[in-house]
C-alpha cells in the first residue's frame, strides 16, 4: 500500500493501519481452530437435517470467478450440500467467464437460475454513475448481486446464503477506493441525478428490506471461505484441476466491465492501483511476499491487445463515441458523500451497525 490511498497512517516502526486492520479481522473473523470447526460442522449438519425435504438447502452466487466457484465446490462436492447457484447477468460477463459457470456447475450437477437485468435500463444506471464521476462504478453491480440473492432466497424460502467474501484474500481495502454498496439511498440518488429510465428490473434493497430479510425470514449470510484454509493459487489448482475452470487473468476479471473499470479506469482517472490492496492482503495472510509482490505491481495492469479489444466493447456497449467517453472521464472527481447517502448511519451508528451485521451472519460470536 502506499499514499493512493489518502487515509493511509503509520506507527513507529513503520506499519501501517491496514496491516494492523488486517490483524485484527483475523482475530474476529477467521474461524480455523478448532471452535471454528466445530461451528462449521454444526451449520452444515444444521442445514442438511432442517432442510433434508427441501429441493435446495441453501443459496450461492456464481460469476465463474475464483471464489464463489470453490464455494460451490466445497459445497457440493466436499460438504454434500445441495446449493441453488444465482448468477446476476448485467450484460458483461465474458466468454470464459459463462463457459466456467457452465463447466463447473454442470461437472457439479448443481441447477443455476439466471436473472438478466434489462440492459436498457442497467446501461443508464451504470453511466449515472460514470457521469456522477465518483470512484466506485461498481455499486450498481454489487448492489444488484446481493439484493438478488436475497431476493431468490426469500422467494424460494432458502435460510442459508453461502458468500464467497474471504479474509484470507480480501481483508484490505481502503474505504476511500470504495464506498457502501448496499447503500440504496446513494444508487437512487445518483441515478436522479444523472439517470432517465425507471429502475423496474434492477434487483434493489433498502436497509428496511434487508432488516426484513434478517428479522423476519431469518435468512443467514455464511461466509464459508473463513472457515477453510483458502490459499488462493492451492484453490486455483484444484478447480482448475477437478472442474476444468480457467483463468482469466486478474481478481474480478471474469467481467469485462471490471477488467476496463480496474485495469484502467481505476489507475488512469483515480491513481489507485486495487493491486496494492489485493496484494497487500496476500502478503499479509502468507500468501506471497512482499518483494514477490513488488515485482507483480511491476508488470502491466492490463494486457496491451486485450484492451483495446475490451475498450471499441465499452464504447458500443454504451453506445458512446470516443469523444463522449473521454468528457465523462475528464470530469473532475467527485466524493460519494456529494451526493445522497445513508453514510451517516453506517458510520455514526456503527456499533449498531455491526450489531446486525453480526445478527445476519451465520458466523461465531466472539
Amino acid at each position: 500500500m502506499d499514499t493512493s490511498d489518502p487515509e493511509i497512517a503509520f506507527d513507529e516502526s513503520g506499519i501501517c493501519n491496514h496491516c494492523h486492520s488486517y490483524k485484527e479481522r483475523i482475530q474476529n473473523d477467521l474461524h480455523l481452530d478448532e471452535k471454528g470447526q466445530q461451528h462449521l460442522d454444526s451449520i452444515i449438519s444444521g442445514i442438511k437435517k432442517k432442510y433434508a425435504n427441501h429441493q435446495y438447502d441453501c443459496l450461492i452466487g456464481v460469476s465463474g470467478g475464483v471464489d464463489s466457484t470453490y464455494v460451490a465446490y466445497l459445497a457440493k462436492k466436499k460438504y454434500g450440500l445441495r446449493p441453488l447457484a444465482v448468477h446476476f447477468d448485467n450484460g458483461w460477463n465474458s466468454e470464459l467467464a459463462v463457459k466456467n459457470i457452465e463447466q463447473i456447475l454442470n461437472y457439479l450437477d448443481i441447477d443455476l437460475f439466471t436473472y438478466v437485468v434489462d440492459w436498457d435500463e442497467f446501461r443508464d444506471l451504470q453511466l449515472s454513475f460514470i457521469k456522477a464521476s465518483v470512484i466506485n462504478w461498481e455499486i450498481p453491480t454489487d448492489h444488484g448481486i446481493t439484493a438478488l440473492l436475497y431476493q431468490i432466497a426469500a422467494k424460494k424460502n432458502i435460510k442459508y446464503i453461502l458468500g464467497g467474501g474471504n479474509i484470507a484474500t480480501e481483508a484490505i481495502m481502503p474505504m476511500s477506493w470504495v464506498f457502501y454498496a448496499r447503500d440504496l439511498r446513494h444508487i437512487k440518488s445518483v441515478h436522479r441525478r444523472f439517470g432517465a429510465k425507471p429502475l423496474k428490473t434492477f434487483p434493489a434493497m433498502s436497509m428496511k428490506r434487508f432488516l426484513y430479510y434478517t428479522f423476519v425470514k431469518g435468512i443467514k449470510w455464511f461466509p464459508i471461505l473463513n472457515y477453510v484454509n483458502y490459499n488462493n493459487e492451492s484453490v486455483m489448482k484444484i478447480i482448475q484441476a477437478e472442474l476444468g475452470w480457467k483463468y482469466y487473468g486478474g481478481k474480478h476479471y471474469e467481467s469485462i466491465f471490471t477488467r476496463i473499470y480496474q485495469g484502467y479506469v481505476l489507475a488512469e482517472k483515480y491513481g489507485v492501483d486495487k493491486r496494492r490492496a489485493h496484494f497487500a492482503t496476500l502478503v499479509n495472510s502468507g500468501q506471497m511476499t512482499r518483494d514477490e509482490a513488488l515485482d507483480e505491481l511491476n508488470k502491466p495492469k492490463y494486457d496491451p491487445d486485450q484492451y483495446a479489444k475490451d475498450y471499441q466493447f465499452f464504447l458500443k456497449k454504451f453506445g458512446l463515441s470516443e469523444t463522449e467517453f473521454r468528457e465523462l472521464f475528464e470530469r473532475p472527481i467527485q466524493s460519494h458523500k456529494s451526493y445522497g447517502s445513508s453514510a451517516v448511519l453506517f458510520e455514526k451508528f456503527g456499533g449498531l451497525m455491526r450489531a446486525v451485521k453480526e445478527f445476519a451472519t451465520a458466523n461465531i460470536h466472539r
